[in-house]
């Protein structure tokens, strides 16, 4: 017995300075957590996203994001760096291959197509496929984690570098440079602006909490951002006498945002690809036991749960539509785009890209 008793003292105290001290690749910093107020209004429950019906990519997984061509056809980014165009039909073929992990996409003035690949950087693919690296570094720079992007009227590429020091080819993935990112909560996004003319890249906003989508508004007076580690989204101004300064559009959200595309008649779009998850608020300001969290089993550790949700808002963050499906028959949605006739969910993972007829709305 004694021995026994020695054996699981010794197998107690090794699992406890595992616990404590086995190193990991994040340095949490304490932050403290907004009061999850969950789905209540304007986020109450609702349903009209179980109409949605599936286009099939076949092989093809995680179609990010989506662009409409100046050819009318859709151009969706996948998982594997193919780049899918969609008739109206509901035909999917290949059109170009990136590379890498293609996040997001849009299309500029001459029709080319513009791609953040979270590995390579910014991508230029021209009307016929071929595929060119615009940006690739910043400041000397490699990107590690280029992800969504708006082009203004003068050809200007606003784009968002989620993490610099979570990259997505050194994590593993995507998915898993954003685990990562959002549990440190060490302020490693930005927000770049690229000028394809002259070459020239400024970092215009740093210190973000994993930058995900961007949207610029049709009067090009400011961007909305995505701060999907802070629950928010951000509202900066490039024109006027605020120009230069950066506010809070919508604060404390029930989810994590992801993509912000623009819409119809002036309002953006924004997918909630996973519901916020409780033991990270609760531990937002213990940074030594968010350490301990990563320490545990992959299978244990907070994740996206499965979760369909999209809404729109205007300007000034008016929430307009708020779309779910609490069967989460496709989970993971990124973003929306918005057709005269339907919207295109765009989701972190599955084969299938959902869309939704207006006139089930």
């Amino acid at each position: 017995m004694k021995r026994l008793a020695i054996a699981g003292g010794s197998i107690l105290t090794g699992i406890i300075l595992y616990l404590a001290f086995w190193p990991v690749p994040v340095d949490p910093v304490a932050w403290n957590a907004p009061i999850n107020r969950g789905l209540i209004d304007p986020f109450g429950p609702d349903d009209r996203l179980r109409h949605a019906r599936g286009i099939a990519l076949g092989e093809h997984d995680g179609p990010e994001d989506v662009t409409a061509g100046h050819d009318g056809r859709l151009y969706a980014t996948t998982k594997g760096g193919k780049i899918l165009q969609i008739d109206g039909y509901g035909n999917v073929t290949e059109f170009a291959d990136v590379g890498g992990r293609a996040l997001g996409i849009e299309t500029a003035s001459d029709g080319s197509l513009i791609v953040a690949n979270a590995y390579l950087g910014l991508q230029r693919i021209s009307t016929d496929g071929q595929v060119d690296v615009l940006l690739d570094q910043v400041d000397g720079r490699p990107l590690k984690y280029a992800d969504d992007l708006a082009i203004a009227g003068d050809g200007t590429i606003y784009f968002s570098e989620a993490s610099t020091k979570f990259g997505a080819r050194d994590s593993a993935g995507t998915y898993e440079g954003s685990l990562l990112d959002i549990l440190e909560h060490g302020g490693h996004g930005q927000i770049i602006a690229f000028d394809p003319a002259s070459g020239d890249a400024e970092i215009i906003i740093d210190g973000l909490q994993f930058a995900n989508g961007i949207a610029i508004s049709e009067d090009q007076s400011f961007l909305l951002i995505a701060e999907t580690g802070s629950y928010r989204i951000l509202k900066h101004w490039l024109s006027g006498p605020p120009a230069g300064t950066t506010d809070i559009l919508i604060d404390n959200l029930p989810a994590f945002p992801d993509n912000i595309n623009n819409g119809h008649n002036g309002r953006f779009w924004i997918g909630f690809v996973a519901p916020r998850v409780e033991i990270l608020d609760s531990l937002s300001d213990k940074p030594f036991l968010r350490k301990v969290l990563q320490r545990l089993p992959a299978s244990v550790r907070p994740k996206a749960e499965p979760y369909s949700h999209v809404i729109a808002v205007n300007a000034d963050g008016e929430v307009l539509m708020n779309l779910q499906d609490s069967t989460a028959r496709f989970p993971s949605l990124t973003g929306v785009y918005e057709t005269r006739s339907s919207l295109y969910l765009t989701r972190l993972f599955g084969n299938e890209l959902p869309v939704l007829d207006k006139q089930d709305l």
